[in-house]
């Protein structure tokens, strides 16, 4: 029997997952959870051979998540399931140590394959996602830039994104004119935007 976590914030569709994989004979939910933090807890609690991890989850997101079991609890293989699976999302999920990546979208059945796939010590990660990853503009932005321009959002002033990652407000403003520089964009929420929907945020 394969022991199984579920960590979703949407109970519905937690639920729903749990039904449809409480009907393998060889798979037991044996804990749910419902942000990245409760994955973490209940995954040291119940020792789960598969967490099963949204990616996008309060507090801890399913990549933080994939992180920190794999010291917190190293024999469990991680799948993140994604709504809007992006390549540097999924560059990032298996930089972080997780063996599955596939989108909510997928036909019934997968789900359950792919688990008894990464329990065996395999990989899986959805065909049309591995494509789009290999054919994805790389992330200009040094992970200076990026930390930077996550903290500053649309809006947030200068000082306080200055206080937030420990820098000057010269050195805050010098990078936020090299991200927009980079992005080609004229407008510091134009770039947050962008980096947003490029995944690399």
């Amino acid at each position: 029997m394969i022991r199984v976590l579920l960590a979703d914030d949407e109970e519905l569709i937690r639920t729903a997952v749990a039904a449809l994989l409480g009907l393998e004979p060889d798979l037991e939910v044996v804990a749910q959870a419902g942000d990245g933090r409760g994955a973490v807890d209940a995954a040291v609690a119940h020792r789960p051979d598969v967490a099963v991890v949204d990616l996008e989850m309060p507090g801890l997101d399913g990549i933080a998540v994939a992180e920190e079991l794999t010291t917190a609890a190293p024999t469990c293989a991680v799948v993140i399931l994604t709504g809007h699976g992006r390549p540097s999302h999924l560059q990032r999920a298996l930089a972080a140590g997780a063996k599955g990546f596939l989108p909510k979208g997928s036909p019934g059945g997968t789900l359950a394959d792919v688990i008894r796939r990464v329990h065996g010590g395999a990989r899986y990660v959805d065909p049309a996602l591995a494509a789009d990853a290999l054919t994805a503009r790389p992330c200009p932005l040094t992970p200076r830039e990026l930390d930077v321009l996550r903290e500053a959002g649309t809006d947030t002033p200068v000082a306080v994104v200055a206080r937030r990652v420990h820098l000057s407000q010269g050195t805050v403003r010098n990078h936020l004119a090299a991200i927009t520089a980079k992005l080609a964009v004229p407008t510091r929420a134009e770039a947050y935007r962008t980096a947003q929907e490029q995944g690399w945020l």
